[in-house]
């Protein structure tokens, strides 16, 4: 069984929770910390996650920080997850 990763070491080894890109394919949000269960944050008009957001405006590195969720799931959608959308409360 492999150990659980905090954020500090996903962003680390590069290992988002889940990945999105915006429609025309320039941004990318990789996400690696969910604050709320998906229950949560559907009730939660400010519900947020810490991303890494690479987009035409940023270096290759992106900017590290929090972005809404309803901003996410607006402009983009998800290409890949490392739990096939599951996610556990802490």
């Amino acid at each position: 069984m492999s150990k659980k990763l905090n954020t500090s070491e996903r962003i680390k080894q590069h290992k988002p929770i889940e990945v999105w890109r915006s429609f025309d394919g320039t941004w990318t949000w990789e996400v690696y910390k969910k604050y709320q269960t998906p229950a949560n944050e559907a009730k939660n008009p400010y519900a947020r996650w810490f991303c890494i957001v690479k987009t035409p405006l940023t270096s290759e590195s992106g900017d590290m920080g929090d972005v809404y969720v309803e901003e996410i799931k607006r402009h983009a959608r998800k290409i890949s997850s490392e739990s096939g959308g599951k996610h556990k409360r802490r």
